[in-house]
């Protein structure tokens, strides 16, 4: 049975057609997914489904008494939310109607009717809603959407934007309508809100319509979907990939269907020319006759829908330089804010963490964990407030901002590119075709651009000089599916390293080989994608725990060496810089930072502490995985030091050096450093040998 049909629905703005004679019905129990291009008309469908518009023609039929709550991408909260005392109770308000019945049970117990039938009716509709349980599951909707404890006794006043999106679901979750309408829930969500998410949307017996571009959302909590395309509707059975099967199927069936079509016109048209030539009249109306139903009955291939299509190259040259084998390293690195006269606010830390030449790595993890502060931190937008960031040689540096710069007043989308390249309109316009600014759409002033529009605009800034190193916050943000792959086929064809934070968890998966993961103020390395790592969450993997192992791993001294440097983290001098320079082969230099002398890196740290080179205690062999990435990393430090204690020795033997004492106890002094930790890196390098599969 239908609780909500659409019936011939019209829609149009001016004279522009958004919904066409639109006809769908959803019945109780349905998960429907809603897909479509940006401007497909979605969230103008979603508003006629709700009520909240009506349509310039059709019908829209509604069940009697159905409860609908639609959930908009910018959350406009309704006075009664805000002058709520604070979150929780604004968002037990979203169970209005179970308060209500609550208060009415109250005043019936204080006036002595708790034995009328009236009250033991009410006291039964009472706990089919879920009165009894209302507490409880408020408090499990806002902790799954990622709301803490404190911020439960916040006003709504104080939400930001991101907060009070969450705050609405988490009361349209409370409220358990007949259907839920939701628009780009997952904005704002990070990866433990969206799972939660998921799992109540997969238990909720009511109905739902979700607009969504994340693929994953829509495999997890949809079994049909609405594809909006051409201003019409298309059903699809099954979640998104079974659709996206579907409509390649369909669209190749149509294709070549219509090419048979086309065939099948040309030769009826040739025979008729043929027999007119030949006098032969009756053949010849024969074909003509054959022709015209061809004709009347003309299928149609499927429109060509304009694709995002990246350049492979740079606006304004070839391609990027090749780095250094090591593209950058961070070497105990807190990042954070610096507050004068308060001090430093450390987000997180990161004991030793490298990208590597074309590897491809998701920064992962909550909100507010530190993420984009550590992408900028990186990018240089942020210093450390200890440790260091160190690059590799022929950098060349590519940086997509999560928050976007103000823009000009009365800036065009073809005046930005030319201020970034010294470029024609012409070469301009061709280049910004392929981010779908076309015609006309490169006058339009950047401030009234869509968010999909301003993240197409920052990708086509990204690529106009050639880049090998990409540092990207969430960049397929405000991008519909067609522009996410496209984005996706370009990053996994690029020979380029990067460094993606994003909770596009699809995204995650197609392009990205390691993870490092941001929380509980720590950053750890993760070998391997974002399904393995949920995975091994969901076996106890902790932050913690990781951080423990890969200091195991990257220090294998034995316990001795261990007693005599400090705890992980600890250090003594504050402070530090981020060095830019590389060295030959690609391996960089010691990164030059406040309060540190000497070697860096896998066994610098054991150098540095003065702990000696003990007998090595051979442990289980590895896997031919495991031994291969460590059997890299240790190479990659033999080298590094070896190139190092070669550099040092030529500047002993300068006669500028011999000539300054203070110069050359440095140099004497750092040689030193550099010969423990060699010692150090030959025996961690003995020791894997020894644990070889």
């Amino acid at each position: 049975m239908s609780i909500l049909r659409l019936q011939a629905v019209t829609r149009e703005v001016g004279t522009f057609v958004i919904l066409d004679h639109i006809d769908a019905a959803i019945a109780i129990g349905d998960r429907i997914g809603l897909v479509g291009p940006n401007g497909a008309g979605k969230t103008t469908m979603l508003r006629i489904a709700a009520g909240l518009d009506e349509p310039d023609g059709g019908l829209v039929a509604r069940k009697r008494g159905l409860t609908i709550g639609l959930l908009a991408q910018e959350a406009h909260l309704d006075a009664p939310f805000m002058a709520a005392p604070d979150v929780r109770a604004a968002v037990r308000h979203g169970a209005a109607a179970v308060e209500a019945m609550g208060r009415e049970l109250e005043v019936m117990e204080h006036a002595g009717r708790a034995g009328d039938p009236e009250y033991a009716t009410l006291q039964h509709r009472f706990e089919a809603s879920g009165g009894y349980t209302l507490d409880q599951r408020v408090d499990e909707a806002l902790s799954g959407l990622g709301f803490s404890h404190a911020d439960l006794d916040r006003p709504p006043t104080s939400l930001s934007g991101g907060e009070q999106t969450r705050a609405t679901l988490a009361r349209l979750v409370v409220a358990q309508p007949d259907l839920l309408l939701l628009d780009e829930p997952t904005n704002h969500l990070d990866i433990g809100a969206l799972e939660w998410l998921e799992e109540h949307l997969r238990r909720r017996n009511g109905s739902l319509i979700v607009a969504s571009h994340d693929r994953a959302f829509l495999d997890a909590t949809v079994t049909r979907i609405w594809e909006l395309r051409d201003r019409r509707i298309t059903v699809f059975r099954g979640d998104y990939s079974a659709y996206h099967r579907q409509r390649e199927q369909r669209d190749e069936r149509a294709a070549k269907d219509a090419e048979t079509h086309t065939e099948q016109i040309a030769r009826e048209q040739e025979l008729v020319q043929r027999y007119r030539s030949h006098r032969k009249f009756s053949k010849m109306h024969e074909h003509e006759a054959r022709l015209e139903r061809l004709q009347e009955s003309r299928v149609e291939a499927p429109k060509h829908r304009t694709r995002l299509r990246l350049p492979g190259e740079s606006l304004l040259a070839a391609g990027p330089a090749r780095s250094g084998e090591t593209v950058v390293r961070l070497d105990d690195l807190d990042v954070g804010y610096l507050r004068a006269p308060e001090p430093p606010r450390v987000v997180a830390h990161g004991d030793f963490l490298a990208a590597r030449r074309g590897e491809r790595i998701g920064i992962v993890g909550p909100n507010g964990a530190g993420k984009t502060t550590l992408l900028r931190t990186i990018a240089g937008e942020l210093p450390p407030l200890d440790g260091s960031v160190t690059f590799g040689t022929g950098i060349q540096l590519g940086y997509l901002a999560q928050l976007r710069a103000a823009a000009f007043p009365g800036e065009t989308v073809l005046d930005v590119l030319l201020d970034a390249a010294a470029v024609t309109p012409g070469e301009g316009r061709s280049y910004l075709a392929r981010f779908l600014f076309r015609g006309d759409d490169v006058m339009k002033e950047v401030r009234l651009l869509s968010g999909g529009e301003r993240s197409r605009l920052e990708l086509a800034l990204l690529g106009v000089m050639p880049s090998n190193l990409y540092l990207l916050d969430e960049p397929t943000n405000h991008l519909d599916i067609t522009a996410r792959e496209a984005i996706e086929a370009f990053l996994r064809s690029t020979p380029a390293t990067m460094l993606v934070v994003s909770h596009d968890r699809r995204f995650l998966e197609t392009v990205c080989e390691r993870l490092w993961v941001v929380d509980d103020g720590l950053v750890v390395p993760f070998d391997g994608g974002y399904r393995a790592w949920r995975q091994a969450v969901a076996e106890g993997w902790t932050v913690q725990a990781a951080r423990a192992r890969e200091a195991e791993r990257l220090r294998p001294t034995s316990a001795a060496a261990h007693a005599g440097r400090p705890a992980i983290g600890g250090r003594a001098a504050r402070g530090g810089s981020v060095a830019k320079t590389g060295a030959s082969s690609g391996h960089p230099p010691v990164a030059p930072t406040v309060g540190r002398a000497g070697a860096t890196g896998m066994a610098g740290a054991v150098a540095r502490a003065g702990a000696p080179v003990t007998t090595r205690v051979r442990g289980p062999k590895l896997s031919k995985d495991a031994y291969r990435r460590q059997r890299e990393a240790a190479d990659a430090e033999l080298t590094r030091l070896g190139l190092r204690k070669n550099h040092l020795e030529l500047e002993m033997a300068s006669p500028a050096v011999q000539a300054n004492f203070v110069e050359l106890r440095r140099v004497t002094s750092e040689l030193a450093d550099v010969d423990v930790a060699l010692a150090a890196a030959e025996e961690a390098w003995l020791s894997i040998e020894e644990r070889a599969p």
